[in-house]
């Protein structure tokens, strides 16, 4: 399978330890990662932010007042996919902490899981869509040499 062409922006807000989150994702393997996930060609915008701006806005785009790992923001899927992928990194790092994971692997996971949600998957409309999503990050991140982040 030929990977997809990827115009990328890797945008950094103002967080904390930043030169952390900065070496763990390094914008060539971000650029691998999701083309990885990708079926056809995008322009993707990665935003990483602190907890206030990811839950303002959670609170805007989903009325959920609260930061969440990842959010992603599609506005085209044909011919080119076009979305903005919005991850805490506050949020990003403690999930990694809990779940024994580096950051480095989270991170990636999160961007697959993003960006398959850029391309209309969604694990949200049941659990047959779940579990397909699912199994199709591990078998993405399988590839790019990641363990099973489930």
């Amino acid at each position: 399978m030929a990977l997809k062409n990827l115009a990328l922006s890797l945008q950094f807000g103002d967080i904390k330890d930043a030169r952390r989150h900065r070496a763990a994702l390094p914008r060539h393997s971000v650029a691998r990662w999701i083309r990885h996930a990708l079926d056809s060609d995008a322009e993707i915008t990665v935003r990483i932010v602190d907890a206030e701006e990811g839950q303002a806005l959670n609170r805007s785009y989903r009325q959920k007042d609260y930061a969440t790992n990842v959010l992603t923001f599609d506005y085209t899927q044909a011919p080119l996919v076009t979305a903005d992928l919005v991850l805490c990194a506050p949020v990003v790092e403690r999930e990694a902490r809990e779940q024994g994971k580096t950051l480095q692997a989270h991170y990636a996971h999160l961007l697959v899981h993003g960006t398959l949600h850029a391309q209309g998957w969604d694990h949200e409309t049941g659990e047959w869509d779940a579990l397909e999503m699912e199994t199709l990050e591990i078998l993405l991140l399988a590839a790019l040499g990641f363990d099973n982040p489930y």
